[in-house]
């Protein structure tokens, strides 16, 4: 049996959760996913910021304008 989900119901239900989300540029931001709108608008907690694989800044919050998303997906718990 499959379980499929639509990519909203994805997104409701890793609020909460960490996440990694990769911008059109290829940095990415991983953190915790605080909420979203229907822009695919995004705010972050405890947010990291990687380039090319290194850690370049740590922020409390942020938020990411949802024209800049290439995709989000759910970061594997560390430790």
């Amino acid at each position: 049996m499959s379980n499929k989900q639509t990519p909203s119901e994805f997104l409701k239900q890793i609020i909460g959760r960490p996440v990694v989300v990769k911008l059109n540029s290829g940095v990415d931001y991983r953190g915790v996913l605080a909420c979203l709108d229907g822009y695919m608008n995004i705010a972050l907690e405890q947010t990291e910021e990687y380039v090319n694989g290194q850690l370049k800044n740590k922020y409390g919050d942020a938020f990411i304008r949802g024209n800049n998303v290439l995709y989000i997906s759910t970061q594997k718990r560390r430790g």
